[in-house]
Order: structure tokens, then sequence, then C-alpha cells
């Protein structure tokens, strides 16, 4: 009975961990800051789109930063770019959603790998995006948030990793930083927004919240 229960107390711990995680995302997304938005100037629009667990920041090229711009492959045609974060092996592991699998999440998650940033390029907007009107202060710090998610090499240019892309419209360039189950690809796209003095989740590693946030002040308006 002793060795049952010696047993049992480290997997309690175990089971209650991503219970604990659960409740404390939840709680987190659900705090939202940058609340006092300055209603007269903004003069800028960004979007924001969800493939259903992955959020992507969409700017048009005309708005985009030209350090930015910079090493990106692209053509006259396309107008909008996105851009989204996540974790490198995750990415090209899950090209498709059949390939996305337990095993592929646990070790996006759990597993210290680098990450990379994904560009898609569009020609016309999409009717799913959701727009975000922003002064032109909060645009600037996004720009630069985006801009130094890039990793550069020793001359200082983007690195894309070539032959690696879902279609025919984007790409992949190696980025700072690393993927965990504290810091997702929702959460890079939080942490620009809160940066960036954009209304946002106090944290969170999920993609519902910061929609919803923008949607209802969408419908607001």
């Amino acid at each position: 009975m002793r060795r049952a229960k010696k047993i049992l107390k480290p997997l309690g711990v175990i089971l209650l961990i991503p219970v604990l995680y659960l409740i404390i995302s939840l709680v987190f997304s659900y705090i939202t800051v940058n609340k006092n938005d300055d209603l007269v100037n903004k003069k800028h629009s960004i979007y924001l789109a969800s493939n259903g667990i992955h959020l992507e920041i969409i700017i048009p090229k005309t708005e985009l930063d030209q350090s930015i711009l910079d090493g990106l492959t692209y053509n006259n045609q396309e107008q909008f770019f996105s851009f989204g974060w996540g974790d490198r092996t995750f990415y090209i592991k899950t090209s498709t959603w059949s390939d996305f699998t337990i095993i592929n999440k646990y070790k996006a998650a759990f597993v210290n790998t680098p990450a990379l940033l994904h560009v898609t390029r569009y020609v016309t907007m999409k009717s799913d995006w959701v727009e975000i009107k922003m002064t032109p202060i909060q645009f600037k710090k996004l720009n630069n948030y985006i801009n130094d998610t890039f990793r550069l090499d020793d001359r200082k240019k983007k690195i894309i990793l070539p032959g690696l892309s879902y279609h025919n419209n984007d790409d992949f360039y190696e980025a700072t930083g690393n993927y965990t189950c504290l810091n997702t690809c929702n959460t890079w796209v939080n942490t620009g927004f809160k940066q960036s003095r954009i209304k946002a989740c106090l944290w969170t590693p999920y993609d519902f919240r910061l929609l919803s946030i923008h949607q209802k002040k969408n419908e607001s308006l």
C-alpha cells in the first residue's frame, strides 16, 4: 500500500500540471491590457487571422517598413504580407492538417528547438481577416517588433530556408526565440500587440481570445 501511494503521488502531480496550465492560461487570456485606445488618431490598418489554431499578423505591403521588405521574396501583384512565428520542427512536419499529430504538438511544446517566421503573400484581402485600426506610433512599434523577429546572418541579411514552403506564395525565415508551451505562436502575436500598446491579453497561448477581443471591438464601432 505504501509503495502504491509513493507511485500515485508523483503521478498525481504530473496530471495536475496540465490542469493548472489550462486554468491559468484561460484566466490570463481573459485579462485584457492596453484598454485605453486613441480613437481619433488611428490612421493605419492591419489584420488578424487564424487557421484554427495559429494566429498571423497581416499588413498591407504599402504599410510595411522597408526594413521588413528588404530581403523578402515577393512580386508586384502581392499586396498583403502575413507573418506567423512558430516552432521550426512543428512547421516543417505539419505542412498539412493530416500531419498535425499529438506527438508533433508535444515536441513543439516541450522540446526547445529554434523558431521560424512564416511569411505568406496575398494578392487580395480575405473575408475572414479581422481588421485592427491603430495609431502611427502603435504601427511603428509593431513594424519594429516583426522586423526584430528575423534572425540575421553575419552580413545582417534575413536567412531564408530554400525549398521550404507550403504553397507558391510563402517562405520560411530563421527567427529569434524558441517555442514552448509558455511561448507559443499565438503568444508571439499577443506579445507584439502588448509591446505596440494595442489591446491584447495579459498572456495567452491560444488564438481565440485575441480574435474575439478585436472582433467585438469592430462590431461596436
